[in-house]
């Protein structure tokens, strides 16, 4: 099983559905999310989408890097700018990418739609292509 950690400033809803994403449509890789700067919360819209795409988990939920740190991770992907420039060292090498999204948070549901379609279609393609080689 590849481990992936997803992370965006505030892990609460780009790495969150990205984690969520993963977790459901990619076979052998487990996801997990974390923020550099979290708020604390999941944005209601972001899980409403993935309460209707059937794919929310009780426990997903906004975290400080810090708690996942420590873990083994296979990738590192950034999916915001900010998280990419202030992106800390792990405590081993761990290959790391960007795939950035817009960040929907404070605008309407249908941007929340976009971002998960966007997500979809361009993150998860992006970390199988990565464990391909």
């Amino acid at each position: 099983m590849k481990k992936v950690l997803i992370m965006c400033t505030g892990n609460s809803c780009r790495s969150i559905i990205g984690e969520a994403l993963v977790n459901a449509k990619l076979d052998g890789i487990e996801a997990k999310s974390a923020g550099v700067n979290p708020s604390g919360k999941v944005n209601p819209n972001a899980k409403k989408i993935l309460r209707e795409n059937k794919i929310w988990k009780d426990e997903y939920y906004s975290k400080h890097l810090d708690e996942v740190i420590d873990e083994d991770f296979d990738l590192v992907v950034t999916v915001c700018d900010n998280a990419k420039e202030t992106c800390p060292i792990f405590p081993k090498t761990i290959p790391k990418i960007h795939v950035g999204f817009e960040d929907p948070d404070g605008k309407e549901y249908e941007e929340f739609e976009k971002t998960y379609k966007e997500i979809e279609e361009k993150l998860l393609s992006k970390i199988e292509e990565f464990f391909k080689y």
